[in-house]
Formats: structure tokens, C-alpha cells, sequence
């Protein structure tokens, strides 16, 4: 495997930072002098971010429980720290790996700095900076549906991480929903939360849904020998909606207990919102700068 690599896209504004599974899109916006010494913290922090990732491996596969564990890594103990409130369901800390990372290199690039906006995009999962009065729009995945493909948030939204998850995803997904995207305080809860939405949507036993275990497509997965979901074949409306209905209301428990701000979830047409309306707000105006989730 090639060591952590840096480089910036054909647009000359946009910082690829590269290593392994880890693929992240870095943009910061400010004074030019604040933003190169932000894109330089942020360079010199991914020298060691995957292998820190790596010594703690095994632990970070196991289940979480209530009682949270000990990490030596930042990272690792964002992810712990994400799951921990979310245990009472089978999870480990690998559900917010992609948002945890997201988390601490935008961190890292903060640190010191005066910054008007930044995000860190790690595969769709993004952490956002958003200084007082600043805005910044997101494109989302798995609309079509009559909704919007973007949302605009603002800095007193207290929003800073966005992740979707769905079996159509990167990630392995118990559920079948086609994408559910949430909308949270750090990119590592709404990445641990849109896995257990996702996860939720779910009709067990239909004959059109296609499942195997996770041990046989990736031997070494923290699911084991849980059934992950490869294809979804025809719905009826009505499977759909009651899929949706049950995935929804794990979405409306995460944010009566103020673990998500919001949360759109698809599946095969239908959709269901969670929280801020603005979810579906009509996207008349595209903004210059944009995080894809």
C-alpha cells in the first residue's frame, strides 16, 4: 500500500488527501494566507491518521456497548464516543469511521486559524466549519423523488457533519433503503446515525431481497456473519412505505434525544424527512462551493 499522498485537483482549489481506504476532498475558505496554513495542518495530520486507525483495529470491530472504552487515537475516540449513545442496537465504532476522520481533519486544519468555511468530504461523509453569518450548500444523495438534490446550511443551524448510508452505498448495509442521509453535530454521529437509520429500513424475509452474510464478501468485517443486503428487487408502495415508516421512526427517536438534527430517507420513490423541512426545500440557485454527501 503507497503511503498517505496530497494533491490538488485540476481546479486549483480543491486539496485530495489520499491513503489506503481513506479518500478525502479538503476545501477551506478565508484569507489566502489562513488557508494555505490550513491546508498544510491538514496534510501534515493525514501523515499518520489511517496508520493510528490500524494499531486499534480490532477493538474498533468490536460491538459497542454503554459504557464507553479506552482508545489511545483521536480518531479512534471519536468514533467510540459516536456510537457509545446509539448501543442499545448492535454497532461498532466502524460506523463512523468515515465521519470521524472527517472530524478530526477538519479539526486539525482549525486549529489556529480564522476560517470563513471548510469541509472535509471523506467518500460523502463530510465534516463542516461554518463561521458566524457564513453558509454553505450540500448536494445529497438519493433524491429524484421530487425533492431537491441540495440544502443550504447556515451556521446557526449548529449542523457540522452530514453522512449517508443505504445498501446502495459504499458500506456494507443490514437494511435496504436506498440512501439516508442525516444531518448532525459532527460528522462521526450523523455517520453512526445513518447507519442505524439505514439499517432500520428494512423488510425481513421478502423474497425480493437479496442478502449474504458480511464475513463472505470481506472475511475480516465487523458484521461477522450478519446479513448484508445486495439487491433489492420490485416493491409494492405499500412494502415500501412501511419499510420507510419503521426506519422513520428510529430517525424521530435519534432526534428527540438530540443525537441528529435531521434526516431524509429513501427508498424505491418514496421518501420520509425527519426534522428540518429544508431537506426538501426547491434548489433554484446553485451555490459555488459544495460538499457532495
Amino acid at each position: 500500500m503507497n503511503g498517505p499522498q496530497a494533491h490538488w485537483l485540476a481546479d486549483g482549489r480543491r486539496l485530495h488527501l489520499n491513503h489506503g481506504p481513506i479518500d478525502l476532498i479538503v476545501e477551506v475558505f478565508g484569507e489566502v494566507a489562513e488557508c494555505r496554513a490550513a491546508y498544510a495542518q491538514a496534510v501534515a495530520r493525514f501523515q499518520t491518521i489511517l496508520t493510528e486507525l490500524v494499531e486499534e483495529l480490532s477493538e474498533l470491530r468490536r460491538p459497542a456497548s454503554l459504557k464507553p472504552r479506552t482508545f489511545a487515537g483521536p480518531t479512534a475516540r471519536r468514533m467510540e464516543a459516536a456510537v457509545v449513545p446509539l448501543a442499545e442496537s448492535f454497532i461498532t465504532p466502524m460506523a463512523a469511521v468515515a465521519g470521524s476522520v472527517a472530524d478530526e481533519i477538519l479539526s486539525s486544519l482549525r486549529a489556529g486559524r480564522r476560517l470563513d468555511r471548510a469541509y472535509v468530504n471523506n467518500g460523502g461523509d463530510s465534516a463542516i466549519h461554518l463561521s458566524e453569518a457564513q453558509s454553505m450548500t450540500l448536494a445529497i444523495a438519493g433524491t429524484g423523488h421530487g425533492l431537491a438534490d441540495r440544502i443550504t446550511i447556515h451556521a446557526e443551524d449548529g449542523v457540522c457533519g452530514i453522512a449517508t448510508s443505504g445498501w446502495r452505498g459504499r458500506s456494507f448495509s443490514l437494511g435496504i433503503a436506498d440512501a439516508v442521509t442525516v444531518l448532525a453535530r459532527t460528522g462521526a454521529e450523523a455517520d453512526a446515525a445513518a447507519t442505524l437509520i439505514a439499517n432500520a429500513v428494512d423488510l425481513p424475509g421478502h423474497p425480493a431481497i437479496q442478502r449474504v452474510p458480511a464475513r463472505d464478501l470481506a472475511p475480516d468485517s465487523d458484521l461477522g456473519d450478519r446479513l448484508v443486503t445486495q439487491s433489492v428487487g420490485a416493491l409494492l408502495p405499500g412494502e415500501a412505505a412501511r419499510a420507510l415508516d419503521i426506519g422513520l421512526a428510529v430517525a424521530e427517536d435519534f432526534r428527540r434525544r438530540s443525537l441528529i438534527a435531521a434526516s431524509a430517507l429513501f427508498l424505491a420513490g418514496q421518501t420520509r424527512i425527519s426534522g428540518s423541512v429544508a431537506l426538501a426545500a426547491p434548489n433554484k440557485h446553485k451555490a459555488k462551493e459544495t460538499a457532495h454527501a
